[in-house]
């Protein structure tokens, strides 16, 4: 992915809110099977850690787009965006440039 890619995805995720919460249970299985499952209808997701939470934002980050086999957008402050293209061509909302 190129840097204009990644400026396109994140202009799309400002305008998001997150769909998932990551506490102090941090990266659990079922967490991880339910963000692969929204990535695959959306796409493009953003998960927001919570102050709960004692692992570092960046090496959750790391976890689930290498559990996903998603590509990680960026994580900014607490919020983390991973995006990964549907895997059938019919089904896909993101063109990137």
């Amino acid at each position: 992915m190129n840097s204009k890619q990644r400026a396109y995805l994140r202009k799309i995720s400002a305008m998001e809110e997150p769909i998932f919460q990551v506490g102090k249970s941090s990266v659990t299985p079922e967490l991880t099977a339910a963000i692969d499952e929204a990535l695959e209808k959306r796409e493009l997701i953003k998960i927001n850690v919570l102050k709960n939470c004692a692992d570092d934002c960046r090496s959750i980050a790391e976890v689930l787009s290498d559990r996903t086999r998603s590509t990680l957008v960026h994580v900014i402050g607490r919020k983390i965006v991973l995006y990964r293209p549907a895997k059938e061509e019919k089904n896909r909302k993101i063109i990137l440039p």
